[in-house]
């Protein structure tokens, strides 16, 4: 992937399919996203899947989410395109809106540019399960956090399981070492994730099929994560705090790049 990619998708001699697609581009604008990855299909180039972080939203509303996933169809055959845009708090949340949209999870998995890496197997591990969740997760909010705590968390709808449907995906950052980790908390229900969310007064509650899975099964399936072309995570700046500093700052997050 070039580090310099403009978002020049190539429509001036397309029309926009839709009014959807229309009112998209007519709001688009590249000024404040870097890029992380790409896939542009071949040979004709009829689909293009990005996932940039908008380093705009680091200084709007606290707490948004500031990663940006695009599609780009193009009917080369009828001279015209459509444009999607969605808005996540995790690159992997991102990234499988794109894989439901037609790209290859392969092709969007790994991040380009000066990264913070994932500090062990369960966060890849977690990371390919939502990447390739499909409509599983039913996200319910999100929570974007540039300081102290230094966080994300994306609280989702289990559609699987039978118990704890109610799933919280934390991801927390160690500066010092330069990692991450995100884990992935189970409850009955919504006032029970967000108590954990607002008290923080125990362990993130850990979902009920990680008892009867096979540890080495798990730690196979992060092995296999964890190849030549594992993501490197970018550092980024993420959204301010509820209450924000004396002086303005950003942290690295997951995915984003400063």
């Amino acid at each position: 992937m070039n580090d310099d990619f403009d978002f020049d998708f190539d429509l001036d001699e397309l029309a926009p399919a839709d009014p959807a697609s229309a009112d998209a581009v007519e709001r688009f604008w590249s000024g404040d996203l870097r890029a992380l990855s790409q896939h542009h299909t071949t040979p004709n180039g009829s689909h293009s899947f990005v996932v940039a972080h908008d380093q705009s939203v680091t200084w709007g509303v606290p707490g948004e989410p500031q990663i940006m996933a695009i599609a780009v169809a193009r009917d080369l055959s009828r001279f015209t395109f459509t444009l999607e845009t969605s808005y996540h708090a995790t690159v992997s949340f991102a990234q499988a809106w794109l894989v439901e949209r037609g790209c290859p999870p392969e092709k969007i998995a790994k991040i380009h540019g000066d990264a913070v890496k994932p500090a062990d197997d369960l966060t890849l591990q977690v990371e390919q399960q939502i990447r390739g969740s499909g409509t599983r997760y039913e996200v319910l909010d999100t929570h974007t956090s540039d300081f102290d705590p230094s966080e994300t968390w994306t609280l989702t709808r289990d559609t699987q399981p039978s118990e704890a449907p109610i799933r919280v995906f934390h991801e927390m950052w160690d500066h010092a070492a330069g990692t991450y980790t995100m884990r992935e908390g189970a409850f009955a229900d919504e006032d029970a994730a967000h108590a954990w969310l607002d008290d923080r007064d125990g362990p993130l509650p850990e979902p009920p099929e990680y008892r009867y899975a096979d540890g080495a099964v798990l730690r196979a399936r992060a092995a296999l994560s964890r190849s030549a072309d594992t993501p490197a995570i970018p550092k980024a700046g993420v959204a301010a705090p509820r209450t924000p500093p004396a002086a303005p700052g950003r942290r690295p997050a997951q995915g984003q790049l400063l």
